[in-house]
């Protein structure tokens, strides 16, 4: 893992070079530095609040060739919707000595718990890249039980953490969110291979409710239904297939 890790840095480190200004960069590389040398805490923390006056916080531009990188690196990593101020925060994550393990998940639980809302999305977009992924469950469903739609999707959607680590019940949780809040289905990753016999009756539960209730299904939620449902589960939604066609 630390290789990988590493190759990451790397690679985000190259992209930023090319937006953020020299001061900036120089100012990111120093930052790593001593936090990678085990520096105060307080150094850590400093730094991650700081970023965005130092890089700015416009969309990261990256290139087809950026993004194959970035899925080769880390299988289903997209950061093709980061800002540099995201990417810069997640680089100063991954500076943090890891040999500890239960050192380095104190601190990061410490940059959770004081964290703002753009801090959060830049933290929970970089779940799939962190040592010890196993260990980061609870936070990742804590941030699918937030109220608020950014942190969730930062979660949620183009994101490989919950569909490598989260079990079903949380996985189903996660999808029945998506549909009240309003985040698009196609942009969760590993939909289809994470389909199981309890998410089809929630999904079905959830079509039978909207249906009842006289109000309109996307085409996505109708798509969604029909991928993981069977015929005979398909037939308790009446007049189904009038419906979809």
């Amino acid at each position: 893992m630390l290789t990988s890790i590493h190759g990451i840095s790397e690679l985000l480190n190259s992209w930023l070079s090319q937006q953020v200004t020299q001061e900036g960069f120089a100012w990111l590389s120093e930052k790593q530095k001593q936090i990678s040398a085990d520096a105060n805490v307080r150094v850590f923390f400093a730094a991650f609040s700081a970023v965005p006056r130092y890089t700015g916080k416009e969309k990261l531009e990256l290139t087809h060739s950026d993004l194959q990188a970035a899925d080769r690196m880390r299988r289903d990593w997209y950061p093709g919707d980061w800002s540099v101020d995201q990417a810069a925060r997640t680089l100063l994550v991954l500076a943090l000595p890891q040999e500890d393990m239960q050192k380095y998940l104190r601190s990061l639980d410490q940059i959770f718990s004081t964290a703002d809302v753009g801090e959060l999305v830049a933290l929970y977009q970089s779940l799939p890249l962190l040592p010890y992924p196993e260990q980061l469950r609870k936070r990742a469903a804590e941030g699918v039980r937030s109220n608020m739609t950014s942190v969730f999707n930062a979660v949620a959607l183009r994101n490989p953490y919950p569909a490598d680590y989260f079990d079903n019940i949380a996985w189903n949780q996660m999808i029945l969110k998506a549909l009240f809040v309003g985040s698009p289905l196609h942009s969760i990753q590993g939909f289809d291979r994470r389909a199981n016999p309890e998410l089809a009756r929630m999904l079905i539960d959830y079509v039978r409710e909207r249906l009842a209730a006289k109000r309109s299904v996307s085409p996505e939620l109708w798509h969604a239904v029909e991928q993981l449902a069977d015929a005979e589960l398909l037939t308790e939604i009446p007049d189904f297939l009038a419906i979809r066609n």
